[in-house]
């Protein structure tokens, strides 16, 4: 298990801070780089880790210390230092804090959590030194099977932190699913749970009745054969139970009237030099909220001032590799999106998932959706989109809880998918409501109102009557 400590610091934390932070395990002994250079670690004599710290990060967007960490960050920009300490050894979490501590004191700021950070004294480590590969090679990673890694994050949100995606990237190269323990309370990120993917990847959440739940099925779980699994009918039949059991906790709903809007989207551009990405997901934004986004990075927290013309940049420069993007709005209204480009032979594919979050007193803008479809559809060649309510929180946060699925409330087809379906299917539809045009009346992209209403999801059935008629079923 490990243990995480962040320091917000105003300034930078130059070598000598890092060097003096890390000396906390006393001065005789030396720190070794791994993660090409990313990480500094400290070990014991058998190579495992005691702290890994990560590069400190520049953040320039309002409100991710406080939406990640519950902190009070120092006035943006502020830098993000992250360590973290394996628990199981005696001291490694004091050394952390204490790290922490020191960064803090030279640089200023603040750290998180306050309790980890309280000590300036020199912690006894006898028999540390540089991390051997490769121990040292994914810091991230807590327990590894043949087949899955554990991942165990200790801290009031999950998010898609570097280190986190760094995991995720050496699981899929391995083969492997990711499996996240979190202690109880703890949420997602959207970024983490869109990402955690299907079996045997899963969000684990400890448990004092159950033990161990998925907290997004709210499945029992086990450790068994080499990673967590739910508890089966064989495993309960004594109890009688024909089903896997579903932990209480995960029952324990309550209904707020929070609903959160989310769209779905997907576009093709011709690779082309002076393509822009993100100037759609701007678009969206802007119809929806009457702001533009507030930040993006390549991982949470995100720490860069939007700009489609960078994040394009870093895309062309990981090209022809995939690259992920988070988005994030402001803490007045709540957003987040993942972007996901790939140049494919159709072109530079762009997908984009993106949620908004309302209170109980708040009216998602559903009537501002044609609008923005009609945005995508003109001038940033939409292929298709799908809108969704649901019955969810406001601040986006992923609780280990039942909140319902999503009901949809649009779906947008481009005006090439409507011009290249034969016989007019496009429009002609089984549904009681007729398609609205978006564009040129010579090449129109269409709409499709759906019923919307959290409450019924017989609307599920009118999208797949709908999928089925344009697929020609």
């Amino acid at each position: 298990m490990t243990k995480d400590v962040v320091a917000l610091t105003r300034r930078m934390p130059d070598p000598a801070a890092v060097l003096a932070g890390l000396l906390a395990g006393g001065p005789d002994k030396l720190a070794g780089l791994t993660g090409e250079g990313a990480v500094v670690q400290l070990c014991d004599e058998t190579g495992r880790p005691l702290v890994s710290v990560e590069a400190p990060l520049l953040v320039q967007v309002e409100g991710e210390a406080e939406r990640l960490l519950g902190a009070v960050p120092p006035p943006v920009p502020f830098w993000w230092t992250e360590a973290r300490a394996t628990t199981g050894v005696p001291d490694a979490e004091r050394l952390a804090g204490t790290f922490a501590a020191r960064l803090v004191g030279l640089a200023g700021g603040s750290a998180w959590p306050p309790e980890a950070a309280r000590s300036l004294g020199v912690v006894r480590t006898e028999g540390v030194g540089v991390a051997p590969e490769p121990a040292a090679a994914q810091p991230a990673v807590d327990v590894l099977t043949d087949k899955v890694a554990v991942v165990i994050q200790d801290r009031p949100v999950v998010a898609m932190t570097a280190w986190l995606a760094d995991a995720f990237r050496a699981a899929a190269e391995a083969g492997l699913g990711l499996q996240i323990v979190s202690p109880p309370g703890a949420t997602l990120t959207p970024a983490v749970r869109d990402t955690l993917g299907g079996w045997p990847s899963r969000w684990v959440v400890r448990d004092e009745r159950d033990g161990y739940y998925d907290g997004r099925t709210g499945a029992v779980l086990r450790w068994q054969e080499g990673m967590f699994a739910p508890v089966g009918p064989a495993a309960d039949a004594a109890a009688g139970q024909a089903e896997p059991p579903v932990a209480a906790a995960y029952r324990e709903a309550v209904a707020t009237g929070e609903r959160q809007l989310a769209l779905t989207f997907r576009a093709v551009h011709p690779a082309d030099e002076r393509l822009v990405l993100g100037g759609g997901l701007e678009a969206v934004w802007r119809e929806l909220t009457g702001e533009p986004p507030s930040g993006w990075g390549t991982a949470e927290p995100a720490n860069l001032p939007w700009s489609p013309r960078r994040l394009t940049d870093v895309a062309h420069e990981r090209a022809p590799s995939p690259t992920w993007f988070v988005v994030v709005g402001g803490p007045d209204r709540p957003g987040l999106a993942t972007v996901r480009i790939r140049r494919t032979e159709a072109g530079v594919e762009e997908e984009v998932t993106l949620a908004f979050g309302y209170g109980a007193e708040e009216a998602p803008p559903v009537d501002a959706l044609p609008r923005a479809a009609e945005v995508l559809a003109t001038r940033h060649r939409l292929q298709s989109m799908l809108v969704q309510i649901r019955r969810a929180r406001r601040d986006l946060a992923v609780p280990p809880r039942f909140e319902g699925p999503g009901v949809p409330v649009a779906f947008v087809l481009g005006a090439e998918e409507v011009r290249a379906m034969p016989d007019d299917r496009a429009r002609r539809t089984p549904l009681p409501r007729a398609p609205a045009e978006l564009g040129p009346k010579t090449r129109p992209a269409l709409y499709y109102p759906l019923p919307g209403d959290p409450s019924d999801l017989s609307g599920w059935q009118d999208f797949e009557l709908l999928m089925r008629h344009l697929k020609g079923a």
